[in-house]
């Protein structure tokens, strides 16, 4: 098996990298929200809440892909050279100092 210490794993991903995406499936959720209000006045309202849930159902997996693919994308794993120091990732979360009051 690979000694995993000889490696470094970075995840680059920011909100900014899956912005675009949440902001998409909003969209797509008020526009099925929309029609489902449109739908509400018709004879059958059953329509509009399954128009509802057949859009949520059919566009997450989407949604998810996207993150997913995304995710893995912004994943690094590169070789560490023997005895180099291991440097700090400017922004680490494990670095940050809780916030006091």
């Amino acid at each position: 098996m690979i000694n995993l210490q000889k490696y470094r794993f970075v995840c680059t991903l920011t909100f900014g990298d899956i912005y675009g995406q949440i902001i998409i499936w909003l969209i797509t959720i008020t526009l099925s929200l929309a029609s489902a209000l449109a739908l509400m006045g018709a004879r059958r309202p059953v329509y509009a809440l399954a128009t509802v849930g057949l859009v949520v159902l059919l566009s997450f997996p989407f949604l998810l892909f996207a993150f997913v693919t995304t995710l893995i994308n912004h994943i690094e794993l590169s070789a560490i050279e023997p005895g180099t120091a291991m440097e700090s990732i400017p922004g680490n979360i494990s670095q940050q100092q809780p916030a006091t009051n």
